[in-house]
């Protein structure tokens, strides 16, 4: 599979988030301050994972069909994937 530039810049954008969070730590911001940046993060994340699954199972979806094979396998595994990362 490939990764856009839209997926990375995500990854990129949590990196910076977490950076920060590491950051307001070693300051001593305000517990609250904190945990809502990180909820943030973990939002973010939980969002690219489901740009990064859908992506791949919108490509592995139309190889099946093109080659007359049955999606319903890949459908069932991006289910799994999605419920693990929860």
């Amino acid at each position: 599979m490939e990764y856009d530039a839209q997926m990375k810049n995500r990854v990129k954008r949590m990196e910076g988030q977490l950076r920060g969070i590491l950051k307001m730590m070693e300051e001593g911001s305000d517990c609250k301050d904190v945990i809502t940046q990180m909820s943030a993060v973990r939002t973010a994340m939980d969002r690219t994972i489901g740009v990064v699954v859908s992506s791949n199972l919108v490509a592995c979806v139309k190889k099946a069909e093109e080659q007359g094979e049955d999606s319903e396998e890949f459908v069932k595994e991006a289910v799994n994937l999605l419920v693990k990362s929860r």
